[in-house]
């Protein structure tokens, strides 16, 4: 059986990158409906992911095309908080509009797009919840203080959703993914000589995959970590910073 078979998913930054792989895998896991969600394009040739237009750190627009779906369906099975931008610099050169911006998506965006999904998934009974940290969040890293701070922060909001969401006996899950490097559109401009010493400072050698970041994604949404919440699953090759 599919994985994904019947299930409604609203993935955040499924244009590019890890999030389309994460909307393909859904996709070929037989999810009923999802929507991906992204400021710019990159279309789907699939029947059962519609492309929505939408900023994550606009409320209003956030609050009606939750209340759209729920009107439409009835139910949200699955949250991919994915939309993540960087703005990177040294602290001393970090202007105020690089660490807000990094802010909004990062943080404000996770915290708008579940502060409208939780209740549908609550009164449902049932729900799972993916936030995208990032092993910056974990270990820290040079230049990457807005950056870090909001994947540290998506953490820490982990654990404390774990908690709330199952408080009135709901199955409302919880949990994030902190991936390492991974071979995206946005690392193919980063010079080989600042990826090499990454590579040799990951035990498994390499950089990562997007398609094996949405495997772990596929996991947690999935009925098969029913028993995961409030978990942050590394999926780095072992990397610590």
């Amino acid at each position: 059986m599919n994985r994904m078979e019947g299930k409604v998913a609203i993935v955040t930054g499924g244009a590019r990158g890890i999030g389309r792989q994460i909307v393909e895998t859904f996709a070929q896991e037989g999810a009923r409906l999802i929507y991906s969600l992204d400021m710019g394009t990159g279309e789907y040739e699939l029947p059962n992911v519609r492309q929505v237009q939408l900023n994550v750190t606009n409320r209003d627009q956030v609050a009606k095309f939750v209340e759209e779906v729920k009107n439409e369906l009835g139910t949200i099975d699955v949250l991919v908080n994915n939309a993540g931008i960087t703005r990177d610099a040294l602290i001393q050169k970090m202007t105020e509009d690089m660490w807000e911006a990094v802010i909004n998506v990062n943080l404000k965006g996770v915290f708008n797009l579940t502060q409208a999904v939780a209740p549908i998934m609550m009164e449902n009974g049932k729900g799972s919840i993916v936030s995208i940290s990032s092993v910056v969040g974990v270990y820290g890293n040079v230049g990457q203080t807005n950056y870090a701070a909001t994947k540290a922060g998506v953490i820490g909001m982990t654990y404390t959703w774990a908690k709330e969401f199952t408080r009135k006996g709901a199955a409302v899950r919880s949990n994030a993914i902190a991936p390492g490097y991974v071979e995206t559109e946005m690392m193919a401009t980063v010079p080989d000589k600042v990826l090499q010493p990454i590579r040799e400072k990951t035990p498994l050698g390499r950089l990562g995959k997007p398609q094996e970041i949405a495997n772990a994604v596929l996991f947690l949404a999935s009925d098969e970590s029913s028993y995961v919440n409030g978990h942050v699953l590394e999926v780095t090759g072992g990397l610590r910073l």
